[in-house]
């Protein structure tokens, strides 16, 4: 749980840090206006760094779905390495804690990679 909070306090320090900055435009998402304008800059200054990638190789963002372990995973992987072209992601893909995680699942290596680094 103090994992926990320390990456929700991580995540959030660089989400103020970043509103800060001036964000180059909108995003580009078809479910762009369902965005809350309380959380628009922060989704796009997070988009633009490439830590939020949205669905269908960009074309939706779904703010109002529900967020998974997954999805979770990858937003912390991608703001604890600054691997935001998910390179290096499959190097983490066979650690294999969870059996509901095989090795070839989409979110094993962000998954695994928070496990080992006792995130999860």
């Amino acid at each position: 749980m103090r994992n926990l909070q320390k990456i929700l306090a991580l995540v959030l320090a660089l989400v103020m840090s970043l509103s800060l900055m001036a964000t180059a435009g909108a995003t580009d998402f078809s479910d762009d206006a369902e965005i809350d304008e309380t959380f628009r800059e922060s989704v796009d200054v997070l988009n633009g760094l490439k830590v939020f990638q949205g669905y269908d190789n960009g074309a939706y963002f779904s703010p109002k779905g529900d967020i998974t372990r997954a999805e979770v995973a990858a937003i912390i992987y991608r703001i604890a390495t600054g691997d935001v072209s998910d390179s290096q992601v499959k190097i983490y893909a066979d650690y294999n804690k969870f059996s509901d995680v095989p090795s070839d699942h989409w979110a094993a290596g962000y998954i695994n990679y928070c496990t080992n680094g006792q995130y999860a």
